[in-house]
């Protein structure tokens, strides 16, 4: 995905630790009792109290940097999509089967993986060549056109200040670490990684068939590049800032801030259409590019340009170069003893890049309409506690609660998979090699993309897989989407009892919801457009309540010197406390006239806080938290648990927790 603020703002945060699990037998409510430690009080670590009886019992498996207790979804549901995969590459039934089927066999099969590295040299051979500017240029062009990003990436964007238009929009980009901070921080593990970073381009240069010294020289030229380069990129904070990343500007305006690349031939050869101005996600940026292109020597811009190729094309070779990879990728910066199974890492591929034709038949196999009813009636239920919620609340004047409800009349929510499958009819796959399919499909989704600028835009699009384990929240759709892939145990079952699906389930759906108002989306209005809709004395005191999120979860310390970044964070720790806040309304409301059972020995309020506490159970290697910790707008999964609920009153009284624990705090906080 591009860095585009309405795609990527507001995901549960899923995507990276979704693997693999048992769990154990249901009891009646369908919490599995056995992963609770009862020799750690509730009122001392509730994450530990729910949870630690199961990370004990699941330690991390090697070819993972973290295991959770929903990883059992993701597992299953690559299982699932490999029988549909395996299926359709022995018997296709129909145009979409066939081409997922020598998708999956292109990837699976060892000619069809070597077939890559022709296209890999002819790609090379090509870059060699060009030996001017305006050569070059057209050869990042020709990356650009299929998915790869050197320098940056462009792309459509709904007009952040216009909701109903798509425009075209150049974001930042071009880097081999995870964020731009890794090439600037001082720290004694941040050079290290730089230092193995290093390394490993040079292996991989040399892989390539390069001698050391050559490898060694191509790799200092590649990673001296990325480095000026991030000096010029917003940082991940900054990004968080709907107006920083908000500059139309027209072609000659273009012209004049980075007037080193000629975007006249790039946006007519890379195929997008006339357009009369361009959204420059970071202007700071494209005048860093500029600098850099006029100041790097062609050789070194070369071997930069081969270097991002040759990246971007590893997992799609031979297993010896996905390995390769997985040394530096996997290893060093996730700290994952071993390289996944490879149909693991094919079925990802084809889900990205082939989601519809795939989701169509796990949705026809997998996902029962009574599952689908069941959520549509939780949604309903939770934006009726905002709703409550919003008319409750003491310090938002009459006016700005107007203009909130106007914005929850609004919102809309998409649940399992879209009203219309996407059609791949031109789309070419070829079973006889990967990675002309992985090109393929990027640029078949590239040419797709391009062609929505200058329309309006397409409400009842997706942008997540009905497979996918995962949610979202689009601020300038104003919409929750919920694939299909999500709506299994641990998350929700028809079999659990109210409390444990709206304590897991429920909470997930009120996190999305409170996006809309978290301190990004609160950005937005009803029609999804970046504008202040609040009176300046309910902003000033809506800030003040984000603040004291923020300066909570800053003091919390994941381990010797790493502590999480309250800036980061803030967004995802007020939809997690919102969603709370408003899943236990509406779970409430639906048990009006319902008697409260005690099951498994627990009330209906414990379970439904176990419920949730259950679903961040999580076992991470140092390494990963390292890097979640620097680039994850989610908390740690421990704070995530035990950060809202010290917040919360109803969970002190749920479980009898004395005033002076650590699990209630003294000053509470809560924004809705």
């Amino acid at each position: 995905m591009t860095n585009r603020f309405s795609r990527s703002l507001a995901s549960l945060g899923l995507a990276l630790l979704l693997s693999g699990a048992v769990l154990g037998e249901p009891s009646q409510s369908g919490l599995d009792l056995s992963n609770l430690d009862r020799s750690t009080p509730a009122s001392q670590d509730f994450f530990q109290y729910s949870n630690g009886g199961w990370l004990k019992a699941n330690p991390i498996p090697a070819d993972k940097p973290r295991w959770g207790t929903f990883n059992q979804l993701y597992e299953n549901n690559q299982s699932l999509l490999q029988a549909i995969l395996i299926q359709a590459a022995a018997h296709a039934e129909d145009e979409n089967s066939r081409k997922i089927g020598d998708f999956y066999s292109s990837g699976m099969e060892a000619p069809s993986q070597a077939a890559g590295l022709e296209l890999l040299k002819a790609e090379t051979q090509s870059l060699a060549q060009a030996s001017t500017p305006a050569q070059l240029q057209s050869w990042v062009t020709g990356l650009h056109q299929r998915g790869l990003h050197p320098y940056f990436s462009f792309g459509s964007a709904q007009d952040a200040k216009d909701s109903s238009q798509v425009i075209g929009q150049l974001n930042q980009g071009g880097l081999g670490l995870p964020d731009c901070e890794y090439y600037t921080r001082s720290d004694e593990k941040s050079v290290k990684i730089r230092a193995q970073y290093l390394e490993f381009i040079a292996a991989v240069f040399q892989r390539w068939g390069e001698k050391p010294e050559v490898a060694a020289k191509k790799a200092q030229q590649a990673f001296d590049l990325e480095s000026q380069l991030a000096k010029s990129s917003m940082t991940l904070v900054e990004q968080r800032d709907p107006e920083a990343s908000y500059h139309p500007v027209t072609p000659s305006e273009l012209a004049q801030q980075a007037p080193q690349w000629d975007w006249d031939s790039y946006f007519k050869t890379l195929g997008a259409p006339a357009m009369g101005r361009v959204n420059l996600s970071s202007p700071k940026f494209f005048t860093g590019l500029a600098q850099v292109l006029k100041d790097t020597p062609l050789e070194a811009q070369q071997s930069y340009l081969q270097w991002q190729l040759l990246r971007n094309s590893a997992d799609y070779l031979s297993e010896d170069w996905s390995v390769l990879s997985f040394g530096f990728y996997g290893k060093t910066l996730t700290g994952a003893l071993e390289i996944s199974p490879r149909w693991r890492r094919v079925v990802k591929v084809i889900d990205s890049n082939m989601g519809d034709a795939l989701g169509e038949k796990y949705v026809a196999q997998h996902f029962p309409p009574a599952a689908k009813a069941k959520v549509d009636d939780m949604v309903v239920r939770l934006r009726k506690s905002l709703s409550k919620t919003l008319d409750g609340l003491e310090w938002m004047s009459a006016a700005t609660k107007e203009q909130a409800q106007a914005k929850l009349a609004s919102f809309r929510a998409k649940i399992g998979y879209p009203e219309r499958w996407r059609d791949y009819s031109a789309l070419k796959i070829d079973r006889k090699n990967y990675l002309a399919n992985v090109w393929n499909s990027e640029a078949f989704e590239v040419k797709r993309d391009l062609a929505k600028i200058g329309k309006p835009q397409d409400r009842n699009e997706w942008y997540m897989s009905p497979p996918t384990v995962n949610a979202y929240y689009d601020p300038q759709n104003n919409e929750i989407v919920f694939p299909a892939g999500i709506l299994q145990p641990p998350f929700f079952s028809l079999s659990a009892d109210d409390a444990v699906n709206y304590g897991a389930l429920g909470v997930v759906i009120g996190h999305e919801i409170t996006h809309g108002f978290d301190d990004q989306g609160a950005q937005f209005d009803a029609k999804g457009n970046l504008r202040n809709w609040w009176g300046q004395q309910d902003l000033d005191k809506f800030k003040g309540l984000a603040k004291a999120i923020e300066d909570q979860f800053s003091g919390y310390q994941v381990a010797d010197g790493l502590h999480i970044n309250g800036k980061l964070v803030v967004g995802e720790s007020i939809a997690d406390l919102g969603g709370l806040k408003l899943a236990m309304q509406a779970y409430a409301d639906s048990q009006v006239g319902k008697p409260a059972q005690v099951l498994d020995g627990f009330t209906p309020d414990q379970r439904f806080f176990l419920a949730y506490a259950r679903i961040w159970a999580m076992n991470l290697r140092p390494e990963y938290e390292r890097l979640q910790v620097n680039t994850d707008p989610h908390p740690h999964p421990r704070f995530r648990v035990n950060g809202p609920l010290s917040n919360l009153e109803e969970f002190q009284k749920s479980f009898a927790i004395p005033a002076e624990s650590p699990m209630v705090r003294k000053q509470r906080n809560r924004v809705w």
